[in-house]
This record gives C-alpha cells, sequence and structure tokens, in this order.
C-alpha cells in the first residue's frame, strides 16, 4: 500500500508495511473515506452498504518489487461495483488473487460468477468490469489480495479471462495451493506483517515466494505447466521441499533419498535444489530438528517431558545421538540447557513471592 504519512488511521515509518482503519476517522466520515482508500489502493469501484453509518474497516499490506503487492482487508459487508467509466478513469492493469477467510463474497465478472467461501480463491481483473457482494452475515468480511501486474503472468490473456470469477480451491498438504494460502495467510498472522523487520534482500525473496506459487497455481488451474519458467519451476519445487522438511521433521527416516523420492525427482536434483542455498538438504534437517529441540527444552509448559521424549518427538533415534549433536551445535547439553530455564523460572518465582 502506498497511503503516505499524515494520512488519518495510517501507520507507517520507515517500514515496507503499512495499516490503515477508520479507526482514526470521524465516523460520519467513515465510509467515504474508506472508498477513497480503496479506490486508490486497489481500484476505482462504487460502493454501497447498509452499515455505512457505522462501518469499520482496516487493511495492512506490503509492497514487494515491480508492483507485486499482498494486503489483507476486514470491512463491514458491502457491494461494489466497478463499472466502464471507472474503467476510463483508472485501470491499473492488475490482477488480483483473492482468498476469503470469513464470510462467502459473490463475484462475477466476464461470462462467470461464483460464491467464494472460506479458504477459497478467485481472480479478478481490473480491466474488466466487476460485481462484488460481501455476504451479510453479521461479521466483518476479511480477505487477503495478491496484487500481480498483468505484464507479469506468463500465460496467454484470453486464457486467463477464463479463470475470472471462479471458485479456485487450494488443496491440502505441500500443494501448491496450500503453500500459496498459508503464505497469504501469513499475513494475518503476524501482525508486524511479513519481511518487515528485514532488509531488501528478505523483501525481493518473499515477492518472489509469492509470485511464483501464484504463477504455478494458477498454471495448475490452466494445464499450463509449461509455460512457466524453469526458474520459477524450480523455485516453486525448493517451496515445496522446504514446507516437507517442516512437516516430517520428526521422522528419523528424513534423509534425502526419502525427500527426493516423496517429490518424484532423483537425489542429485534434489542437492541442485540448494546448491545457492548456505546449507544442504541433511545440513537443513539437522538444523531445523534441533532448533526445534532446543525451543522445547527451553519451553517451561514441556518441562514434564524427559530428555529422551523430546529427542524422540524431533526425528533422534536415542538420546545420546541428540545430545552429541546438541552439545556440537550449541556447546551445552540439553540437560544443561533446560536447567538454565529452569534456575531463571525459580529466580522469577521467588522475586514474585517476596
Amino acid at each position: 500500500m502506498a497511503a503516505e504519512d499524515g494520512t488519518p488511521g495510517t501507520e507507517r515509518g520507515t517500514s515496507p508495511f503499512v495499516a490503515v482503519s477508520t479507526d482514526g476517522v470521524p465516523p460520519e466520515e467513515r465510509f467515504a473515506w474508506w472508498a477513497e482508500m480503496v479506490g486508490h489502493e486497489v481500484m476505482p469501484v462504487a460502493i454501497d452498504s447498509p452499515h455505512a453509518l457505522t462501518f469499520r474497516g482496516s487493511a495492512v499490506g506490503i509492497d514487494f518489487e515491480d508492483g507485486v503487492q499482498l494486503a489483507g482487508f476486514a470491512f463491514s459487508p458491502m457491494v461494489a461495483t466497478r463499472q466502464r467509466r471507472h474503467i476510463r478513469r483508472s485501470d491499473p492493469e492488475h490482477h488480483y488473487l483473492m482468498m476469503v477467510h470469513g464470510s462467502p463474497i459473490g463475484l462475477a465478472q466476464g461470462r462467470s460468477n461464483a460464491l467464494i467461501g472460506t479458504g477459497d480463491f478467485s481472480l479478478f481483473d481490473t480491466s474488466h468490469p466487476l460485481e462484488s457482494e460481501f455476504v451479510d452475515d453479521g461479521r466483518l468480511s476479511r480477505l487477503t489480495l495478491l496484487r500481480l501486474p498483468r505484464a507479469s503472468l506468463p500465460f496467454s490473456q484470453d486464457d486467463v479471462d477464463g479463470l475470472l470469477a471462479r471458485r479456485l480451491t487450494p488443496g491440502a498438504g505441500i500443494g501448491t495451493g496450500a503453500l500459496l494460502a498459508h503464505f497469504m495467510a501469513a499475513l494475518r498472522q503476524q501482525p508486524s506483517g511479513p519481511g518487515t523487520r528485514s532488509g531488501p534482500g528478505e523483501l525481493r525473496r518473499l515477492g518472489r515466494i509469492g509470485t511464483d506459487l501464484a504463477h504455478a497455481f494458477l498454471a495448475e488451474q490452466l494445464d499450463a505447466r509449461h509455460a512457466l519458467p524453469v526458474e520459477s519451476r524450480q523455485h516453486v519445487l525448493r517451496v515445496r521441499v522446504d514446507a516437507f522438511i517442516e512437516r516430517h521433521l520428526h521422522e528419523a527416516a528424513l534423509t534425502p533419498p526419502v525427500i527426493a523420492a516423496a517429490h518424484h525427482i532423483s537425489v542429485r536434483t534434489l542437492h541442485l535444489l540448494f546448491r545457492d542455498q548456505p546449507e544442504t538438504v541433511a545440513a537443513t534437517v539437522r538444523r531445523r530438528r534441533l532448533e526445534r529441540a532446543r525451543a522445547e527444552l527451553e519451553d517451561p509448559r514441556a518441562r514434564h517431558r524427559t530428555i529422551a521424549d523430546v529427542a524422540a518427538r524431533w526425528g533422534y533415534r536415542s538420546a545420546a545421538d541428540f545430545s552429541r549433536a546438541f552439545r556440537a551445535a550449541y556447546g551445552t547439553t540439553p540437560t544443561e540447557a533446560r536447567g538454565t530455564v529452569g534456575v531463571a523460572l525459580d529466580a522469577k518465582r521467588m522475586r514474585a513471592e517476596r
């Protein structure tokens, strides 16, 4: 989002993350302010709402590179219409991939119309008339938008037009749609915004992940995976491998051959995917297991678990193997690490009792 400092309801410092809200706007001006904000940040539309006099709305967003943006919205139910006069006034030539989090949304564009439910995606285009109705079921409407410049999509415009205003389901597990849903939902799960404490390099990485996952998801809907650049396909595959590793860290048999087989690739191809990463595949698995185990040892709520329990929970075949790996990584034993936490808790308890 590009809201400027000083705009009512806007919070922005030097961070690429922006938050806006009607809370800082006089009640009688909130609906008009929201309409102006949407027209500026998304696209000009005509909006109407039975809640205009008590309207509430908030938005958070983060700008990546090359016009890509991720933004989350929550607002009182309304109807929004984009007509040809709006398109003539301003057409940013963007596609928006929308993910619904709350009440269903009725969407109509081109020859399609659909009711988009919680957890589903839909695609719309700023260059065509659009009708959207946010179902009023007593809750705020909630959605996340991933903005993709039209020129960035590696598909023909006719093919993309066939996807507009259709209900697109993300699927489950570590499929492309599920990973894209996780990426988009992270904006709401992290109050400070994904990447807001990171430098340009991290923002570039996050933007690329979002773009490549979105392109790959749309390619699956179009049965046009061949249209994706090789680099994008490899990047998406590496994201899927990362997610698979995270999902199966607790399994002692999580090895490069197992990971490769799960993705129908050779071990050599798997290693090539990680050749520009700071760690090998095996080193990534070791580090993440140790990080999760250490976090559990330092969690007061897990003090009832033995060292052997923690070791087994994170894929170690024995407590001895775990202790050796832990000492090599952190210079201390698991027992000593847990003891440090216990001493700190005891000191805190004694201070509280004084």
